[in-house]
């Protein structure tokens, strides 16, 4: 400091505690963490030099110590100069000499041994009688020691495979308790004593079939725990009754005699294929055909008493599994039940493989419907409570006098079908509907003209069907479209709707349908023309779709037309039968007539302007490809050029 200034104080401290680390481009200063005592212990030792000696330590020290009490001599110089008693590291300095004084004394000692100069090593005797053992000694100790071994290792073997035993027995039966409980969420269950029972029939349904239809539940024992476990391994099975093993369905054939339409061929209904799902086990297969077959047993003992029980024209057949029925004459209906138990019946009958089209899902379908109803039948057959002087039923069973019901109708609302009843009228329309179709394929592949198109709607009932039929003619079906008919096919009748609305009803037999459509055919060329006579600008002079002369026709009646030419000097007449076909007659003037015979009566000139007698057109040797189109193309020849 300067001489000609007074002294100031100046304190002296560190600018930060923690030394800043980094400094963000926002300005944010990181400082870096303090130093455990660790951390500071280790920098301190970092500083110390071994290699100094004692009098450049102590000159160091007292450097040192100059340096750390300047400051405070600068501070205040009338108080004391600060001496440290001992330097704090000093021991540890001792002991690193005197370790390296050792260390140095031996480095000298393993020097003069190596040279054998001056020092000598020699190794210390022993008396060999003391260290040896006999042979058979050591193999008495190994053995025994081997065998102390051993039994140790069998001791933990033996806890270990009980442990296996343990955990494989609670395993099994945390996996028995597991598909105990799927089992329950699928099927319904109940404990009777130490066994569990559970139920296949449909009695919660309504169904009064006798048979118990329980099967037990046991636990699965048959597995070797020193094998390996199998994938396809199932700690439950179920027992079920030996009239429910194997696999059952009920075969529906309808068979027609006659050769109109053959056999309706045969389908098989409720039959399962064993077809495992992924995911699924096989108690789950065999719990489903057992009650397939509970299933199809029920509804053919409801179908069996059926048939006993009602009265028809032609009686019902009962033999054994198997009920024949005639539905319309000459049609027979066969239901058989059939169950295989064995599996030799099974290989047996594997080589006659099921065609995929010989399954009807919408009968089985309705048959599913129908015996659904008659359980609900027998769920609602019980009588509520009511009073005894006004019963619950229509208003009209307690009225008297010209408004109540008749025997007739009150035993009409008492009346119920049957299983087996139900089944037949479904017979029935499906055989109806199958002929109906039959019949109306043939006609279009034998008639090319006209043509008739079917368009089968999707939306049908299990008794009543609809088509529309339709008969055009190639190239003219937006101006030939007058016949559209609507076929509702029910259960023993065929109800016609023509397009104006009337309505014709026709009976189960073919020829019939096939009369009738023959004869709408015939009527569509007659209305064909009269179309294209309007087209033409020809003049419709007659129309009659049924004519009373000519020939009688064997299948309906013949219809005719006659047209004239926009001048009128040319007519045609056309005549069409079912059976006779076509004729057609032209009617030239009589001015163009050649081998007309002269009248004394008729001498008057306008009189020649009538037309004269008819002449028939060789209709086959016409060009054109149909009726509609060889009309056509007479017509034009017989109009005048404007």
């Amino acid at each position: 400091m300067m001489s000609g200034a007074p002294a100031v104080r100046v304190s002296i401290e560190s600018s930060c505690e923690r030394q800043v680390q980094e400094v963000s481009l926002d300005g944010l200063e990181t400082y870096a963490p303090p130093l455990s005592m660790s951390q500071n212990l280790a920098k301190l030792a970092q500083r110390i030099d071994f290699g100094q000696s004692s009098d450049e330590d102590e000159d160091g020290l007292e450097q040192d110590s100059q340096q750390w009490s300047k400051p405070e001599t600068e501070e205040d110089e009338g108080m004391v100069k600060f001496q440290p008693s001992l330097w704090p590291w000093d021991s540890v300095r001792n002991n690193l000499r005197s370790a390296l004084t050792e260390m140095c004394v031996l480095h000298d000692v393993l020097s003069v041994l190596k040279d054998k100069k001056y020092m000598a090593l020699d190794p210390v005797s022993q008396d060999p009688s003391v260290g040896k053992t006999p042979q058979v000694f050591q193999l008495l100790s190994k053995k025994k020691s081997l065998a102390t071994a051993a039994q140790l290792l069998l001791r933990g073997a033996e806890k270990l495979t009980k442990s296996v035993v343990e955990n494989q027995e609670q395993r099994r039966q945390r996996d028995f308790n597991s598909e105990l409980l799927r089992l329950r969420s699928q099927w319904k269950l109940r404990k009777v004593g130490d066994k569990i029972l559970g139920d296949l029939s449909y009695r919660s349904a309504g169904s009064l079939f006798p048979h118990h239809g329980t099967f037990e539940v046991i636990k699965n024992t048959d597995l070797d725990l020193d094998k390996k476990i199998p994938d396809d391994y199932c700690p439950l099975n179920v027992q079920i009754p030996s009239e429910l093993e194997g696999s059952a369905y009920i075969k529906v054939s309808i068979q027609k005699q006659s050769p109109d339409i053959g056999d309706l061929g045969t389908v098989n209904l409720f039959r399962r294929q064993a077809k495992a799902k992924p995911g699924s086990q096989m108690w789950h297969l065999k719990l489903e055909a057992a009650q397939n077959v509970l299933l199809c047993k029920e509804i053919f003992a409801q179908l069996s008493r059926e048939a006993v029980q009602i009265k028809s024209q032609i009686p019902h057949i009962v033999v054994k599994n198997q009920i024949i029925s005639q539905p319309f004459p000459g049609l027979q209906l066969s239901i058989s039940l059939c169950h295989s138990t064995g599996e030799k019946k099974n290989q047996r009958a594997s080589p006659d493989k099921s065609k995929p089209d010989d399954h009807l899902y919408v009968l089985e379908h309705n048959l599913h419907q129908l015996i659904r109803e008659f359980h609900k039948q027998t769920l609602s057959s019980v009588v509520m409570p009511h009073p005894a002087s006004a019963p619950f039923s229509h208003k009209r069973l307690r009225m008297a006098g010209p408004m109540a019901y008749d025997k007739t109708e009150i035993s009409a609302l008492q009346q119920s079908e049957g299983l087996l009843e139900k089944i037949i009228k479904q017979a029935k329309h499906i055989f109806l509907r199958s002929r109906t179709a039959r019949t109306i394929d043939s006609l279009a592949s034998r008639i090319e003209d006209p043509q008739i198109q079917a368009h089968w709607s999707n939306i049908n009932d299990v008794y009543e069907s609809s088509v529309k039929v339709l008969i055009t003619s190639q190239g003219y079906e937006q101006i030939c479209k007058s016949i559209q008919l609507q076929l509702n096919i029910g259960v023993e009748q065929i109800r016609v709707v023509h397009r104006d609305g009337r309505v014709i009803t026709l009976s189960h037999q073919e020829q019939e349908l096939q009369d009738f459509l023959l004869s709408q055919m015939s009527q569509h060329q007659v209305h064909a023309v009269q179309q294209l006579a309007k087209v033409m600008g020809w003049h419709v002079l007659s129309f009659s779709n049924h004519v009373g002369l000519g020939p009688i026709e064997s299948i309906g009646n013949a219809s005719a037309i006659t047209v004239a030419s926009p001048n009128g000097e040319y007519a045609i007449s056309v005549r069409n039968g079912p059976e006779s076909g076509c004729k057609v007659l032209v009617q030239f003037p009589r001015s163009q007539a050649k081998e007309l015979p002269k009248s004394d009566v008729v001498q008057d000139a306008k009189w020649t302007h009538l037309r004269g007698p008819y002449k028939e057109v060789h209709w086959g040797r016409m060009e054109g490809r149909n009726f509609v189109y060889k009309m056509e193309l007479l017509m034009a020849a017989l109009t005048p050029c404007p």
